[in-house]
């Protein structure tokens, strides 16, 4: 003879495609424990085993949590230069500014452009020129997305932009704070978009080569930006790396 106990507790479930999500369902799982068990209190007992399936099932859960999030991805800027690679996390928080970045990048903008402003301990720009022309254009012009939470540390990706009281990005043109101590006078007139997670030693070289009077490099160092996919596992590896 076995003594029967019916435990009823909450599980979850995963289901893992192109779009992971986790749903609640309800368990029933009976258990028949041998009647030369002596259990002194059989109560007590159902609620430790309660207790320990909860635990397992939790771990479980986050397991497959975990899985299900390595197969997702995220989309990062790309910026290919003769000295190396840069990678760059593009922010949730301004999303406008990702959205452009990533539009351009797919249509090849900068592609035929360069870094034509390096300045060492201030920023590697590029992308659209730093004239009239490369600010007026109102395709090119968007709306400031300042956050608090966003400022010009070293390695932040910016918008450049003219002088103008809107404060309008242009947003043909970035820009790379190199400025180990950051460039916080700058905080809340320019948009903070982004953040280099691989390649600052590549733009510790772009700002030190040879450049002229109006600080463009005397030798111009081409760009191609794109975007590529990144799983969530590989981009926390990049971010917790010394690049």
């Amino acid at each position: 003879m076995k003594r029967r106990y019916l435990i009823h507790f909450t599980t979850f479930n995963s289901i893992v495609d192109d779009n992971p999500y986790f749903k609640q369902i309800s368990t029933e799982m009976t258990i028949y424990i041998p009647t030369n068990l002596h259990l002194a209190n059989p109560s007590s007992f159902e609620r430790i085993l309660k207790v320990s399936l909860l635990v397992i099932n939790s771990f479980l859960f986050n397991t497959n949590k975990t899985l299900a999030q390595d197969n997702t991805t995220v989309t990062v800027g790309q910026i290919v230069t003769p000295y190396g690679d840069i990678l760059i996390a593009l922010d949730e928080r301004t999303p406008n500014h990702k959205e452009s970045f990533i539009e351009l990048a797919n249509a090849g903008y900068w592609d035929s452009l360069t870094f034509n402003r390096v300045i060492p301990n201030f920023v590697a720009q590029g992308g659209c020129p730093d004239t009239k022309e490369g600010f007026d254009d109102p395709e090119y012009l968007l709306e400031p997305e300042f956050h608090p939470e966003l400022t010009h540390v070293y390695g932040a990706v910016g918008a450049g932009r003219d002088d103008n009281p809107e404060k309008l990005s242009a947003r043909c043109q970035f820009y790379i704070v190199q400025n180990p101590a950051g460039l916080h006078r700058l905080d809340g007139d320019y948009t903070i978009f982004g953040h280099v997670i691989k390649g600052m030693s590549v733009i510790e070289q772009i700002v030190r080569v040879k450049r002229n009077s109006t600080d463009e490099p005397i030798k111009p160092i081409t760009l191609k930006v794109q975007v590529i996919q990144v799983s969530h596992s590989d981009l926390s590896a990049l971010t917790g790396q010394k690049n």
